[in-house]
């Protein structure tokens, strides 16, 4: 597994090189800076995991993506064409509502999906899978435009790339009743939304692959990870990007 200068520095006891690392990083937080961190992904990528462990890695404060208390998430996955719209409309809603609290926040914010991921993935699949109208869906892109006219992108977007098999162990475990019959076919189609929206971002990229970084059971690859942002948020030790675990878009 490649290593940033800072996992060196550990590696190898430097504590000195560790300690100057940690501090000016601290600093930087200290100072006042707000800064938007985002993590993207299919459902069961495990975003709410890693937004756990970052929020308390770095101290930084969650924003989780509301699905408890939804009140058309159960609807919707026993007749998606009749509630995909209405679903649709309640995240952008909610997402929306976030991204403007995060722009008036002095924090450190990280977030648990995206307003992106709502007109980029979920309302396209279901427009192109026929359970939303074409009335609906132009309704829907317009207030879109409208929201992304007034919000940023954030500083710093984490995108969990996972396959089908993966996405589906990670659901089972979960055992949420409302995603039991969630088809394959569904999935597949966000994923395939997925993989054209990032590749066609434009802002600050990190890319794990949730097939290979087990960053919630493996302590090393967990330190993959913040090793990265570490690089990505702070500057202080470029590292090299590899094709197999993940990669980096300036």
């Amino acid at each position: 597994m490649p290593n940033s200068s800072a996992y060196l520095a550990k590696t190898i006891g430097n504590k000195y090189l560790f300690n100057i690392y940690t501090l000016c990083a601290g600093l930087r937080m200290i100072a006042g800076t707000t800064m938007h961190i985002a993590i993207a992904g299919n459902i069961g990528c495990g975003k709410t995991t890693l937004t756990n462990m970052l929020a308390k890695h770095y101290g930084w404060t969650p924003r989780f993506e509301s699905v408890d208390f939804n009140p058309y998430l159960s609807d919707f996955y026993e007749d998606m064409a009749r509630w995909s719209f209405n679903l649709q409309i309640y995240f952008l809603n909610k997402r929306f509502k976030d991204v403007v609290d995060i722009s008036k926040s002095d924090e450190y914010i990280i977030q648990d999906r995206t307003i992106y991921e709502d007109a980029r993935i979920f309302a396209p699949n279901l427009h192109e899978q026929g359970f939303m109208s074409d009335r609906d869906f132009d309704n829907y892109c317009d207030l879109f435009d409208l929201m992304m006219s007034l919000v940023k992108m954030p500083d710093l977007m984490i995108y969990v790339r996972c396959s089908i098999p993966t996405l589906v162990a990670q659901i089972q475990k979960r055992g949420r009743s409302y995603e039991a019959s969630m088809r394959i076919d569904y999935l597949q189609g966000l994923n395939d939304k997925y993989e054209k929206w990032i590749s066609d971002y434009k802002g600050k990229l990190l890319i794990i692959d949730g097939d290979k970084i087990k960053f919630g059971d493996n302590p090393e690859d967990f330190r993959w990870v913040t090793d990265r942002i570490d690089a990505e948020l702070f500057g202080l030790f470029p590292f090299e990007t590899t094709q197999d675990v993940g990669k980096e878009i300036k």
